[in-house]
């Protein structure tokens, strides 16, 4: 009786054991809403009229977030507009393009011939640098 009793404890400890090491475990960092954003008193120029203006934004990075000045740029499609990034008490969502063509994820990669953006002065290495230190 006693070999039963110590065989039916060891095989509930060795399935409780099984079942806490399949458990699922989720590790998630989360992050407040991003600092008022920058003022800006004077927009340049608009480089021609198929060009919008997406005003500065912050966004996510890492546990922190990243400024990101205003441009002007083409939008992807004819029609399109710019949802901005925003951060609703609880989660931070990134900005996309939307239309009557669905959404474009906001991605630099799609401008190949890197015309579809337009700053007035031209982006040195130095600038990335100073972006990556502008976390907040």
């Amino acid at each position: 009786m006693k070999t039963f009793i110590k065989g039916t404890l060891l095989a509930g400890m060795l399935l409780a054991s099984v079942s806490v090491f399949a458990a699922q475990v989720s590790v998630g960092i989360r992050i407040g809403p991003p600092p008022a954003p920058r003022v800006v008193r004077v927009l340049p120029p608009r480089p021609a009229p198929e060009f919008v203006w997406v005003e500065g934004y912050w966004y996510a990075v890492g546990r922190g977030y990243r400024w990101h000045d205003g441009y002007w740029t083409r939008p992807p499609y004819e029609g399109a507009h710019w949802v901005a990034p925003h951060h609703d008490g609880q989660q931070f969502f990134a900005g996309y393009w939307e239309g009557d063509r669905g959404r474009v994820e906001h991605d630099h990669k799609w401008d190949k011939d890197h015309d579809r953006d337009f700053r007035e002065k031209p982006v040195r290495e130095d600038d990335h640098e100073r972006d990556r230190d502008d976390r907040h």
